[in-house]
């Protein structure tokens, strides 16, 4: 049975790439535009793609040419070909600046860096690309029906990017380079002002200065332990509401009890 479903299988795309040939051999250049629309229509992309191509230089500058040009770009971008596809979408606009369809097409060039972001472990070059071009449109588009999804676009850019700064930030921490975490969770912080997880990146501020003063020498460990106590206060200040408030008073006191050792062991010594 499934190798008759298989032999059937290969006759029909024979058939068709049989008759796509025919089409492309033909020299009625009226018929390859309408078979190019038929096939644009029914799906079948790389046909159309290649229809389109071999008829640009012939219909550049003719009434048809818009309407080529907006179905050529679709084609790379459902053909899943985002590159070329945003070259396309981009082209256009260059193209036909006043046509109706040129505030389309620069959605849809923002939209294919969205298509190309990546997870967020790797590089987010497309997404920042993404943020930027969506908010351009955003601005020069303010009446806009696609605004409400480009904004939420730029949301979700935006929330992929404070994710990778913190899992960076993260990693500095678990690989016990605690001065260099408290860095990057501080830029964290200052890049996100308004993230609803300012609190905790604050803590993480404070538990990687608190583990950087414990491995300290002795001669550096009154110092960085007020830093820690520095941190905590500021927390105080900023966040006086926050669910996180005893586990800085937690590294408030144990640094503070630090500190009065360290005093201790001084008047000893001096003694």
């Amino acid at each position: 049975m499934r190798s008759i479903l298989f032999v059937c299988m290969i006759a029909l795309l024979s058939t068709g790439c049989s008759k796509f040939a025919k089409v492309q051999k033909s020299t009625d250049y009226d018929y390859k535009l309408r078979m190019a629309d038929q096939y644009f229509a029914k799906k079948k992309y790389m046909y159309a793609q290649q229809l389109y191509e071999e008829l640009f230089p012939l219909l550049k500058g003719g009434d048809k040419f818009e309407a080529v040009y907006y179905n050529f770009a679709y084609c790379a971008y459902y053909m899943r070909d985002y590159m070329n596809a945003e070259n396309l979408f981009k082209g256009f606009v260059e193209v036909f600046p006043t046509s109706k369809r040129a505030e389309e097409m620069e959605y849809m060039r923002a939209y294919t860096y969205y298509k190309q972001s990546p997870k967020v472990e790797l590089d987010q070059t497309n997404t920042i690309k993404a943020i930027g071009l969506m908010q351009a449109f955003i601005n020069t588009h303010p009446g806009s029906e696609k605004n409400k999804e480009a904004a939420a676009i730029i949301d979700e850019g935006r929330a992929k990017l404070e994710l990778k700064e913190f899992k960076s930030a993260e990693l500095y921490f678990n690989l016990r380079q605690y001065k260099a975490a408290a860095i990057a969770f501080t830029n964290l912080m200052e890049n996100y002002p308004d993230s609803d997880k300012s609190d905790t990146y604050k803590l993480e501020v404070i538990r990687s200065y608190f583990e950087y003063a414990v491995l300290s020498i002795d001669e550096k460990k009154e110092e960085r332990f007020n830093k820690v106590i520095e941190q905590c206060n500021e927390f105080a200040d900023r966040f006086p509401e926050s669910a996180l408030k005893a586990e800085v008073s937690n590294f408030l006191s144990i640094s503070q009890n630090n500190i009065k050792a360290i005093k201790n062991e001084q008047v000893k010594t001096s003694a």
